[in-house]
């Protein structure tokens, strides 16, 4: 598996807590997006670990294919519905 699994067409909204640790799912696996579960084990994926940098709301990349990850850019405008759950490439 060396592309992520598209897991949504639209961003996630996340309520993040200044300074603490947080790990963005790459793969597009976890069944709790956006963030990890482990489910990238036996692929070459890890999950993207950052600290927040303030309290609030923040639009988390679904697609994964965001060029600020794991923030969303707008990527996922390039996906369909029929692209969830899909292998991209």
């Amino acid at each position: 598996m060396s592309k992520p699994v598209i897991a949504g067409n639209q961003p996630i909204k996340v309520s993040l807590s200044e300074g603490k640790k947080y790990y963005f799912c790459a793969c597009g696996r976890s069944k709790k997006q956006p963030f990890c579960d482990g489910s990238h084990a036996g692929t070459s994926f890890t999950p993207m670990a950052f600290t927040a940098a303030s309290d609030g709301d923040a639009w988390m990349c679904a697609c994964k294919h965001s060029g600020k990850a794991p923030y969303c850019d707008g990527s996922h405008k390039q996906f369909g519905a029929d692209d969830v759950g899909k292998q991209s490439g």
